[in-house]
């Protein structure tokens, strides 16, 4: 047999050692070189000629040998892939674009969902540092003091507080006032005392007086209540309060350009009761440490008339119904005799805050009370050197030790 040689080259898809034919069946590769031989079988040998310098080219289109049936139907080399292979080819090829695509597409979807579960996140938290209640600042004790004074008192506030603050009654007569019609805000009258108002922005009248824009500080002092004086807000000439009088004549030379506070006593002591008694114009202050629900605890001496016998101690400690509730002592103890008298002084001690609830405590042990006068409010305790009748400004330490127990 004459010795054939092909310049072949191999295909990309042409990997397997065998081709497969359309009809199936399966031929042995190439053969493109024979050797005759005396046996039965035949051997060839396949070689690969040298490419013509045409062909070294880049341009030069390889030629690829595929095996087909022709119309005799015996096989024969081709250099074309067969009509049905082309169209697996560019079929799989359609398949592997549209995969990619789809691909490119749910990923573009992944992250628009991301994209749009931080925008939505980001728009909730705006909304809640929004909408969160600022927080007076956290500073300094005079800061904070600061703040209190000159901002915190600016926000819009009901206008019976607004006109208390400023000193024209107290919470109760500024409401009366506002129902009889006798106060305009803004040159519109208001009868409705849960207003909102801004001193600093609004126009506020009472019986056609203006209310300044300015409030007075807030004012704290301790007082060494004389007998006899009454714990009234009003004109009387024996009331605590009146033991301030030339204390506010003078206050345009102490706080120029303020408006006068308007004093009060914290809580009352009967008119026969001495000692410490808390003055202020701090509304809230006053509401806060003279309810009974704050449980502020306040120690009395009292002087007895009379011999006092453990019985009445235990009497005292056993406590009584005041005003149909029941008032227990949290201390009954007795205390050294003065030098200048003989009489029996107790030390009693009780939180309740109930209208004369250690008279009653001490009468109802069978005891009459010569004297009385309370000596400590929280942990803030009457100053020795404190006159009768005199007064002190309170500190802030003060201040937080009459809300305290000791």
């Amino acid at each position: 047999m004459a010795l054939a040689t092909a310049a072949v080259s191999l295909h990309p898809f042409l990997s397997r050692s065998t081709c497969i034919l359309r009809f199936g069946r399966r031929l042995p590769p190439l053969l493109l070189r024979a050797t005759s031989s005396a046996s039965s079988s035949q051997h060839f040998n396949i070689s690969f000629a040298e490419p013509t310098p045409s062909e070294k080219t880049p341009s030069a289109q390889p030629r690829v040998p595929w095996i087909v049936r022709g119309e005799d139907g015996k096989p024969r080399l081709s250099t074309s892939p067969p009509q049905d292979v082309l169209e697996a080819i560019a079929l799989a090829e359609a398949e592997a674009k549209k995969a990619a695509k789809r691909e490119a597409a749910l990923k573009g979807q992944k992250n628009a969902v991301a994209a749009a579960a931080a925008a939505s996140s980001a728009s909730v938290k705006a909304r809640e540092r929004k909408a969160a209640p600022t927080a007076p600042p956290k500073f300094s004790k005079a800061a904070r003091r600061f703040y209190n004074e000159n901002i915190k008192d600016r926000e819009p506030q009901r206008l019976a507080k607004v006109l208390a603050a400023a000193g024209v009654a107290s919470r109760r007569n500024s409401e009366e006032l506002i129902f009889q019609g006798k106060v305009t805000v803004n040159g519109s009258i208001c009868t409705s005392p849960q207003t909102k108002v801004d001193i600093t922005k609004d126009s506020i009248y009472v019986n056609g007086n203006r209310i300044s824009k300015k409030l007075p500080p807030k004012l704290y002092f301790a007082v060494n209540k004389p007998k006899g004086y009454i714990c009234s807000c009003g004109e009387e000439s024996k009331s605590v309060v009146s033991l301030f009088n030339d204390y506010l004549k003078g206050w345009n030379k102490i706080q120029p350009g303020l408006p006068k506070p308007r004093l009060f006593t914290v809580g009352r002591l009967d008119v026969a009761t001495t000692g410490l008694i808390i003055v202020t114009n701090d509304g809230e202050f006053a509401q806060k440490l003279a309810h009974p629900s704050s449980n502020v605890t306040k120690e009395y001496v009292v002087t007895i008339d009379g011999d006092v016998h453990k019985k009445h101690l235990i009497a005292i400690s056993e406590g009584t119904k005041i005003d149909g509730v029941m008032c227990v002592p949290d201390l009954v103890e007795p205390l050294a005799a003065q030098s200048d008298t003989r009489k029996t002084r107790l030390r009693i001690v009780v939180h309740e805050g109930r209208n004369h609830e250690v008279r009653e405590l001490v009468q109802n042990a069978g005891l009459k009370v010569y004297a009385l006068k309370r000596v400590r409010v929280g942990r803030f305790r009457l100053p020795a050197d404190l006159g009768i009748g005199k007064f002190v400004e309170l500190k802030q330490a003060d201040i937080k030790a009459l809300e305290g127990n000791s």
